[in-house]
């Protein structure tokens, strides 16, 4: 997937659009991720012994499709390209500016 855990993110579809997050969770498997603080429901729960009852908010995951990486160097929502090396290496490029995006969620020139 070219979204990785720790990558800064925009929404570009749903009732959170044009908002911003960090991922906290890859489901490749669902070509869905996880976004903190986006895409907030709530669930009624009932009393259970001595735990309270009341309204949970819980995250649920959003379709890879609804988010786009957002570029550090030029602040912009980017597709993802790679660029291998002759050592054999695959780093992540932003398609915009030609950056290197790295796995924490920043950009190298």
């Amino acid at each position: 997937m070219k979204i990785h855990t720790g990558d800064q993110v925009i929404i570009t579809a749903g009732k959170d659009k044009n908002r911003q997050g960090k991922v906290e969770k890859v489901f490749p498997q669902s070509d869905q991720v996880l976004v903190s603080g986006l895409n907030v429901y709530k669930r009624a729960k009932k009393r259970y012994g001595q735990e309270p009852g009341g309204l949970i908010e819980f995250n649920r995951p959003l379709p890879i499709g609804n988010v786009a990486l957002l570029c550090a160097n030029c602040k912009k929502p980017t597709r993802v390209s790679y660029k291998v090396d002759k050592s054999g290496g695959k780093r992540r490029i932003c398609a915009k500016c030609g950056s290197e995006v790295d796995n924490k969620g920043g950009t190298k020139k």
